[in-house]
């Protein structure tokens, strides 16, 4: 009763800005659920006679890094409206809320943050209204911080405080959790992300690491993080805002190829003690050129799932565990993932980071992770994105470009290669200017021009939006088929250098073009394509898990298969000479389309139409 008391002093010292945005207020598909939360226009509704307690009181006795919480809940007043948050800090009540714009007009009391996530009461006990009693149960993840739960009346749009529970806490809200790999630089480097909420004053990060069963070393890791003052805008630096805690990347260097390794996450405390995380292993990347079996997984759009059903995330992205379960089902059979952009839709809401990284972590610390950037990830006005929209959310692309590592010169703008024992990815960022004459364009095509295709004869394009070709219903009605300014200034590249496949995400479902250079299909196969490379296949796979797009009602004449559901590519080279690409729902794994490639490296050779090097009659 003491702490509730206390809370509703906190509470009535609150300030609050006049002009933010009143979240809630509009309704489209796909809209981040905990911005239909009004939490700024919260008011006191306390009844001592209600109650909240979570239990068990203390996680993570064993080193886990995700619990199960149940939360008994008693209200004499019940409703269906009611509905109870998760808070993390658990005291989420402030006295100084952030002002936007210098505003720091007075209200009545207002929350500063927007909970983790949320569930109506009536979730578990549909008899709730009825007997005012009902049991909930969170899965919670470790978050560097303690946890409260508060009951709501009033809706989402109009939310009255009814009474907080207990605090609960996991036994280390400190320790490194959720490790990302990804490709360094060079291809015998690999690169481990994780966060913690060390600092480096209080612990010093590294790596513990060696070949499976072999002589362990250690790498040191650097230490990033971010302020409220770095996001751009509501919410990222107002009620979504969340400390990140401490993101560290260790380098692991010099790594034999295909060797299996083994690592764990350490902190050296100022004491002498350490702290580790669980054991983790991966497998190295294997030779540039190298002739064996490698298997590759794409796809973009993603999002985050709540495995305890809290409401409406399964609306907001129905097919992101569908998709992840699928993937860590068979993380035996692939060796690298490419996440192309819109990865947990956080939209300025910083705690949804967390609970992505934590979704991804079984694929992520087994296979490196390559992600690009969205524009769920980078998009805001006046901040040098190519597309002047608020997707972020205000995070301006300030997390992806912290919470995962890229091989990029400059992460700020996420392009960057990968090598891949016969493949070369080059990855593009649709949210800054791609065409003829930019930055990108100029690293586009060094990117094209400097692989040796008979050591690396697939070379794969990749974009998030769709830079080729989709007979997506709003690029329909614009009569391009295709991102405004896509294609014209990159498909004479895409020729030239005899690219095979362009994937993009962007556009949420499944479509496969047939082999295409300036609207015009340069073969007429359907499932498998032998000899000179004459134009390239393009692929959107962006159904990995955010709401479906619609097609066009005009099926182009270069669509070749077409698939309104979530699902997820592979892509699987047996040797210099044979590929295959197949499309799996997330919903069962089985393969619904798929083609082959088969080749020589005369065949890349070969003159094409715009794709002949010059040639003279000298002797």
């Amino acid at each position: 009763m003491m702490m509730i008391m206390n809370m509703i002093l906190l509470l009535i010292l609150c300030f609050a800005n006049s002009n933010l945005v009143l979240a809630g207020s509009h309704h489209v598909i796909g809209e981040q659920p905990l911005s239909k939360i009004a939490i700024h226009k919260v008011s006191l509704a306390i009844n001592a006679r209600a109650s909240l307690k979570a239990s068990p009181s203390l996680l993570g006795l064993r080193g886990e890094d995700t619990e199960w919480v149940a939360v008994s809940l008693e209200s004499p007043e019940p409703s269906e409206n009611d509905w109870v948050g998760v808070f993390s800090p658990a005291n989420f009540n402030s006295a100084t809320c952030p002002p936007e714009n210098g505003d720091t007009h007075a209200e009545t009391p207002f929350i500063c943050t927007a909970p983790i996530k949320y569930k109506y009461a009536n979730h578990s006990n549909s008899n709730y209204t009825n007997t005012g009693k009902a049991i909930l149960k969170f899965q919670l993840i470790n978050q560097r911080a303690d946890f409260s739960f508060a009951l709501f009346s009033g809706g989402l749009s109009n939310p009255k405080l009814v009474t907080v529970s207990n605090y609960i806490s996991f036994a280390n809200p400190k320790a490194p959790v959720y490790p990302r790999l990804a490709q360094g630089k060079s291809w015998d480097e690999m690169t481990v992300t994780w966060t913690s909420g060390y600092d480096i004053d209080e612990a010093v990060p590294f790596v513990q690491w060696g070949p499976m069963g072999g002589r362990q070393t250690r790498s040191p890791a650097g230490t990033l993080t971010f302020t409220r003052n770095s996001m751009c805008g509501a919410p990222a630096r107002t009620i979504g805002w969340r400390d990140p805690g401490f993101i560290h990347t260790s380098f692991l260097k010099d790594l034999w190829p295909n060797f299996l390794y083994t690592y764990k996450l350490g902190h050296m405390l100022s004491n002498g003690s350490q702290v580790w995380s669980k054991l983790y292993s991966f497998k190295a990347s294997p030779y540039p050129g190298q002739n064996s079996l490698q298997r590759v997984i794409i796809f973009g759009d993603m999002g985050k799932g709540e495995r305890d059903g809290s409401n409406e995330y399964a609306n907001y992205q129905p097919g992101s565990l569908n998709t992840t379960d699928q993937l860590i089902k068979d993380l035996d059979n692939f060796d690298i993932v490419f996440h192309i952009g819109d990865m947990p839709y956080a939209n300025g809401y910083i705690s949804q980071w967390d609970q992505f990284t934590a979704q991804v972590a079984p694929i992520s610390s087994t296979v490196p992770y390559m992600v690009a950037s969205g524009n769920h990830e980078r998009d805001w006005p006046n901040t040098g994105s190519f597309f002047d929209t608020d997707d972020s959310g205000g995070e301006c692309g300030v997390l992806a470009e912290t919470m995962y590592y890229v091989p990029a010169e400059n992460r700020a703008k996420f392009w960057y290669k990968v090598d891949y024992g016969m493949f070369r990815f080059c990855i593009a960022d649709s949210e800054h200017d791609w065409r003829e004459g930019s930055e990108q364009y100029k690293f586009i095509e060094h990117c094209l021009a400097t692989v040796a295709r008979h050591k690396q004869p697939w070379l794969i394009f990749s974009a998030h939006r769709v830079l080729g070709y989709s007979s997506n219903s709003w690029y329909g009605l614009e009569g391009s088929f295709e991102e405004p300014m896509g294609r014209e200034s990159l498909q004479g590249l895409w020729q030239k250098y005899k690219v095979d496949i362009a994937f993009y995400g962007h556009v949420h479902n499944y479509e496969r073009s047939c082999p295409i250079y300036q609207n015009q299909c340069m073969n007429s196969e359907k499932s498998h394509y032998s000899g000179t490379v004459n134009g390239t296949i393009h692929v959107v796979v962006g159904g990995g898990g955010s709401h479906l797009s619609e097609y066009s009602k005009i099926t182009p004449y270069w669509s070749i298969y077409r698939d309104h559901d979530f699902g997820f590519g592979k892509l699987t080279a047996f040797n210099h000479s044979y590929l295959l690409w197949e499309y799996k729902k997330s919903s069962d794994g089985k393969v619904y389309d798929s083609f082959t490639i088969s080749r020589d490296y005369r065949d890349v050779l070969a003159c094409v139409h715009d794709g002949c090097e010059r040639t003279t009659l000298a002797t």
